[in-house]
């Protein structure tokens, strides 16, 4: 069970258009979505272009994260920022979906959110259903087989090209509607 640091603490509400503005969903590349993550929150945005975040770190989020559209660039900006885990009092559920899909994990579990600070150092055990903080541990409810075989390959699409045999394969590109 490894620990990982706490790099940000948000509040309730947070949006997918707080976690990925709308405004660049037509004219940004996918190899360029990570700088554009939590954009008008300027200073942590500016800790995630200059590379500041460890790997494997965690977030910490009150009710309803995640609200809003339904873009999935909100749950991949957060893992190509190093984020793997985020810790909230609840997501909205298309979001939370999104983050299961692209292999971040997203952890229901009130009492700890009260109790972790940013800078803490966390274990999840996924095993166990506890998170470790400085303040304690904290029970949270089990995510289903099917999501933890989601989660362990890194997303559904890593995980269906591990059952069908094609991880060794690259991946196709992926274009964009307009131009050649």
């Amino acid at each position: 069970m490894a620990t990982a640091r706490v790099v940000l603490r948000l509040g309730d509400d947070v949006s997918t258009d707080i976690i990925y503005p709308g405004r660049f969903m037509a004219t940004v590349l996918p190899t360029e979505t990570p700088q554009h993550a939590f954009a008008d929150m300027v200073e942590f945005n500016k800790t995630l272009k200059a590379g500041q975040v460890p790997p494997g770190s965690v977030l910490v989020a009150g009710n309803n994260f995640g609200c809003g559209s339904s873009r999935e660039q909100a749950a991949v900006c957060i893992k190509m920022c190093d984020v793997r885990a985020i810790v909230a009092r609840s997501f909205a559920r298309i979001f939370f979906r999104n983050c299961v899909n692209n292999g971040v994990l997203p952890v229901v579990c009130p009492a700890a959110v009260e109790a972790i600070q940013k800078g803490d150092r966390v274990a999840v055990d996924l095993d166990a259903g506890v998170i470790s903080t400085p303040r304690g541990q904290f029970a949270f409810p089990p995510l289903s087989p099917s999501v933890m075989s989601i989660i362990d390959a890194g997303g559904l699409i890593p995980m269906l090209r591990r059952k069908l045999g094609t991880e060794h394969l690259p991946m196709p590109e992926v274009k964009f509607g307009g131009g050649d």
